[in-house]
This record gives C-alpha cells, structure tokens and sequence, in this order.
C-alpha cells in the first residue's frame, strides 16, 4: 500500500526575498549600505526655511522662504503650456508662481484659498516678481517653521531629498557615533564626532552658512580630522603589516651582474640616478618586502635603474617582472632592457596580449622553468597562465595607470609559501608632497631629480586652432633641418558627440601638405604588427612625421624628434600633457611643443594651457594638477576609482594632516583597538587597497 499521503512533511517554499526599490538601488549605488555611511553622507548645501521673507522684502536672485495665500490658479497655453498661480501674502503683496513642468498633484496644492509656503529665487517679470519651478507645500496659519537649516544631500535622479533625509536622519540615531579616540587626539576646540554631525545635518538658524558650505565651521574641521587620522592610520598599519612579512634577501654579488651591467652601459649615471639605484640595493637585500616609488621626471632614465634592480634579483638566482599599461610602453622597456641584458647571458621574455600560439606557449615555459630571468610584458603578465619558477621583484611602470586588483595579482605570482616578491613601482608623474604624506605614506620614495646631460629644455607654445597653417609651415621647417615630428589627436574616428579632429583626417591633410614626406599613423585599435611597423620606421629616421593618439604618451624614445604638436590640447589633463611633451626634448636639438587648442577656454582649460607654458618642471606642474583635479581623480586606479578623502583638501588642511600624522603612530601603539574602530568606520573594507 502506498504510504500515508498525511504523514508527509509539508515543504513551504522559500520566501523571495522582498525586490528593493529604486531608492534603495540608487543608494546602494552611491555606496550608502551602513547606518555610518548614510550618518557621514553630508549634505552638499542648505535651505533656510527656518523664515518667512516678506513678499515686498524679496530680492531678484536671492532665494527665500514667502508665504502666502493662492488667490489664482490656471492652466495657460502661450507660449506653452504652463501652470501659472499667484499668491498674496498678509500684507497684500502678490508674486507669481510659474510651473512650465507641473502634475494633477501640483495644481490640487495649488488651489485657489489654498495657504502655501513656497522657497524660490524670485526673478522680474510681465506681472511683477515672479519664481519659476519654485519648491512648494501646503500650510496652515499655525503650520510651524523648521527649527533648522533644511540640508541638501548629494543624490541621483531616483533618490529623492525627501526619501534621502529621512533614510539619514534613521541612521543617524542607530549609528555607533560613540567617541573612540583617547583624550589629547582630537585638535583643541573641535566637537565631539557625534556633536559635529548633528550640526552638520541640521544646523542651527544662527549657523554661518558661508562657514558650512566653505567647510571652515568647526564641525566640518572635526569631520576632516577624523577623515585624516583614518587615512593616516590605515597607511601606517599597512606599513607596519608589512614590515612583518618576509621576501627574499637579493644582494648584488661583488663582480656580478649588476657591476657587469654598469661597466657595459653606453652613457655614465647621473649622480640621482646612482643614488636611488643604491636606495632600491639596500631594500632588495633586507629580508622584508621593498615597497618603494621610484618617480623621476620624463626622461630622467628610471629604466636604467629599473635595469640595474633586475641585475640585482637574477644576479641573486631569482626572477625579475617588469609590467607596463601599453604594449607600445612595454616593448620600449624590452628592446632597452634586451640591448643590456642579453649581452650578459639574461634570458628576457616578453607577454603581451597579442604573443599567442606557440609563440606565447614557448614563452610561458621560459618562465617556468625560470630560463628567463626578466618578464616584460603588459596585465598578461599577471594571468593565471603565466607561472613563475621564483618571482623575487615585481615591477610596474606608470603604477598609477594599473587598478590596485591588478598590482596585487603581480605580488601574489611568487607561489612560495611565508614570501612576498619585492615592488618597485615607477611613475613620470612626480607625487607632490601633500599627496606623498597621505596616500602614499606607506611607500618609500626615490626621487630622480637630475635629468641626463645633453637634454635640451623644451619650449612649449600656444596657437588657437585657426593658425594651423602656421604649425604645418613649421612642420615643413624642422623636417627640412631632418627632425622628425609628432602631431597628437585625442580620437581616432569621426564623433558625432564631439567635434574634434581625428588622427585619420589630420593623417591625411598632413600627407597632402608634405607629398615628399613620410607621414605615418598610429592608434590603439591598430593590429600590433602594424604598430611596431610604424614605430620602426618613426624611430629609424625614415618616416618624418607620425600622427597619433596619446599611444605614444609614455615611453617613445626617439631623440630626432624635435618638435611636438598636441591638438585639441584642453581636452588632455595635465599630467597627459607633460607626458606627451616629454617624447621631444629627449637629443641635443631645440624642441617645440606647440598646443593647439579651440576657442573659448573653459576655466580649466585655461588653467592646464597656462601651467604647460609657464614651467617644464615636473614637480610643479604635478602640484597644479592636483590643485585642478583634486587627489580622487590625480590619483587614477590606486583606489579602484574609489577616492578616500571625501571632505579634507590636501591644499588646505595641512594643519590637520600633519595633527593626523602626529597623532597616528601613538594611536596604533598604546590604543590598537581604538586605531582599528576608526579605520573600519570611516574605511569599511577599502583598507585591502593600501596593500598595493
């Protein structure tokens, strides 16, 4: 008999778990997730609508609170169809409301008799004052006003202030606010953590609202402290962290490879370049990882010292991997690195995207089987395929153009249990200092501050783009003397979206003003034969000119070229555009480089162009850079694209930064538990990236 239907379980199926709503999709978004994200989610501006202004007080320009009583209401059509409505306030003064984008809803609240408090910019029109798409809500004549300033989130088009505020002001009162730092920390005068944000989400009518919004009140200064300390703290226990980890101790043997590379260089070191080669020595043989910058100018020669770090690891029995952001960067490292190398018995193997087949197979067991001491290569590098024998220094070129996950990959290539590889990064966008002392705080620096002998300063010119009939006469100039000449586009193709010209066209205007001349192109989405054809012939003389896309912008070396020419120049960044000029000025021949740009100049642009010819120093222009741009974006992948500072300014509070610095290390050693509270409140998590 078939068992008893009845003595079976009943299975209840799972409950979906509830769909969330737009404005919770859209907070995700804005990484709002904990009770303390959304409790420091400080609001961008404020409204006063703890007064009511007069209507016969109002003043063109100057938003203000009215209220008043509707005593018309219509929909008209001329010009277009609009809401218009006209309020009195008690003293009998009218202004009119103007809605050209209004709903069923709008004109419910505003029906005539209806009493309404309204906030707006008044403006003059036909009828007298009027406020166009002013914000609205209905009153009653003991409705009471707001005991605060109405703050102003930062949100999207699905979150809604209302929504955003009272999600806040919930978190705000569940959020652990309690005070973790020890008494002594916090710089005299500021208010407690928990004090500082009340005031900031809803500060009192009597607050200096310039002082809010320029971030000089003394709640802002306590948020920044804090952020600081946070930063500082992270960086130093990531430093200390890693002091406890253990990497191999490579010594340069006396006779060896690295004195063996130094008598074979074809040019003598310059005194910088000796000096930070010694630095990265004396890490590579201490048994504890190297986590140091090397940053030099463009053409100050880190490839060198880059060489001589290699000759110190292979020397030592393991190997070296070098990884840059472009193929064309790379394959620059590896003919240099190839003519010093392989003269001394260095295998020297090279990955990129596009050595497949058996080409790519016969190169992934050279790296196995540790026959090649040297990998030069891009992000391929760092695939699974790719296995080291024994990976004992990692370095990346133009670090910042590499996501923290992909540096971290390249550290964990080492496969022997307890060790970590060495790291040498390399930038040609110098740090400035502010910057060094946050996010870098953790690294140790090696400036290269002396350019090789022979280097002819560059002067940079600017021309409006109607005098491009001058540039190409000059282009007619140098290639007579036998110079060569980059002209740099920012696209490739036609756009619809912006108008600017592309290296196609400029190719072929450039090839029917100089018939007797080589013009060459080169662009990033070229087959890769065809691009190290087109730099061959660039780099061997015979091509004159070379149009291009900012491919080039690191680690062309062709000392011929003496003149540079960068169109549509204020759409580069700063930091693009001193790379760019960096690729002339590299012989002992006067270089040029001329900045086309297309009238009228935003603010910025005016900014970048005026830094460009004002210094050549990179130093300077890094500092202006970030003056522009703000350390989130100067900063480019470190962070994956995600800035740590939200509210301290690198230019303005460096008082507070060093207060921070001060503070941190004592922190960390008498009060650990209160160093870790505060990381993982202001950081929740990104800490990890530090370890890049």
């Amino acid at each position: 008999m078939p068992p008893d239907a009845s003595a079976e379980p009943t299975l209840k199926p799972k409950a979906a778990a509830p769909a969330k709503s737009a404005p919770q999709r859209a907070m995700e978004k804005l990484g709002l997730v904990r009770d303390i994200d959304l409790a420091l989610h400080l609001p961008l501006r404020y409204e006063d609508e703890t007064r009511v202004t007069p209507i016969a007080q109002a003043r063109p320009g100057e938003s203000v609170q009215v209220e008043g009583t509707v005593r018309d209401s219509r929909v008209e059509f001329r010009p277009r169809r609009q809401l218009v409505v006209r309020i009195e306030d008690d003293a009998g003064d009218e202004l009119v409301l103007r809605f050209l984008h209004f709903y069923p809803s709008h004109q419910k609240t505003l029906a005539i008799g209806a009493r309404v408090r309204v906030r707006g910019e008044p403006r003059g029109g036909f009828f007298g004052l009027e406020m166009v798409h002013p914000s609205f809500k209905a009153v009653h004549e003991d409705t009471p006003l707001a005991a605060t300033l109405t703050p102003v989130y930062p949100a999207s088009a699905q979150l809604p202030q209302a929504y955003l505020r009272k999600a806040i002001e919930g978190a705000f009162s569940r959020a652990p606010l309690a005070e973790l730092l020890p008494p002594g920390t916090v710089p005299a005068g500021l208010p407690s953590l928990k004090e500082a944000l009340s005031v900031l989400h809803h500060p009192p009518p009597a607050a200096s609202l310039a002082a809010l919004e320029d971030h000089s009140h003394p709640a802002w200064q306590r948020l920044k402290f804090e952020e600081l300390l946070a930063q500082q703290l992270s960086q130093q226990q990531a430093q200390f962290e890693r002091a406890k980890l253990r990497a191999p101790a490579l010594r340069a043997a006396t006779g060896g490879l690295h004195e063996k590379l130094l008598a074979a260089l074809p040019f003598t070191l310059t005194g910088a370049q000796h000096r930070v080669a010694e630095e990265i020595a004396r890490d590579l043989a201490r048994p504890a990882p190297m986590h140091r910058l090397l940053q030099g100018d463009v053409g100050s020669g880190k490839t060198v010292v880059a060489a001589l770090a290699a000759a110190v690891a292979i020397d030592a029995g393991w190997q070296c991997a070098l990884m840059a952001p472009t193929e064309i960067l790379a394959e620059q490292h590896f003919r240099k690195l190839v003519g010093w190398l392989e003269p001394l018995g260095i295998g020297v193997a090279w990955l990129t995207g596009s050595v497949k087949g058996k080409a790519r197979a016969k190169m992934l067991e050279r790296v196995a089987s540790g026959e090649a001491g040297l990998v030069v290569g891009t992000h391929a590098v760092i695939e699974d395929t790719v296995q080291f024998r024994q990976l004992g220094l990692a370095i990346v070129d133009e670090q910042h153009r590499f996501g923290v996950q992909q540096r971290l990959e390249l550290r964990r290539k080492l496969g022997r249990a307890g060790l970590e590889p060495h790291l040498l990064m390399m930038s040609a966008t110098p740090i400035p200092r502010t910057l060094a002392m946050t996010y870098f705080a953790d690294l140790e620096v090696s400036t290269i501050d002396e350019l090789p002998p022979g280097r002819t300063p560059v002067v940079t010119k600017l021309f409006a783009d109607h005098r491009r009939d001058e540039v190409i006469a000059r282009i007619r100039d140098e290639v007579a003397r036998g110079r060569q000449v980059y002209w740099v586009c920012p696209l490739i193709e036609e756009s619809e979206s912006l108008d600017l010209r592309n290296a196609t066209e400029t190719h072929q205007q450039l090839c029917a003003a100089l018939p007797d001349q080589m013009v060459g192109l080169l662009h990033g989405r070229m087959p890769a034969a065809e691009k190290a054809a087109a730099m061959s012939l660039f780099a061997g003389g015979q091509m004159s000119v070379l149009v291009a896309t900012t491919v080039i912008e690191v680690g062309v070396d062709v000392p011929n070229a003496s003149l540079m020419v960068i169109e549509h120049a204020e759409r580069f960044g700063l930091s693009q555009l001193h790379q760019l000029r960096g690729r002339v000025g590299r012989g002992a021949a006067a270089s040029v480089c001329v900045l086309l740009y297309t009238a009228p100049l935003s603010p910025t642009g005016k900014d970048r162009l005026r830094a460009m010819a004002e210094t050549t120093d990179g130093f300077e222009i890094a500092r202006r850079d970030l003056e522009i741009r703000g350390p989130g974006e100067f900063m480019g992948a470190r962070q994956s694209g995600s800035a740590l500072l939200r509210f301290a300014d690198l230019a303005e509070d460096n008082a507070l930064l060093m207060q921070a610095r001060r503070v941190a290390p004592a922190l960390l050693a008498q009060h650990p538990a209160a160093a870790r509270a505060h990381i993982e409140r202001w950081l929740g998590g990104k800490q990890e990236y530090l370890k890049a």
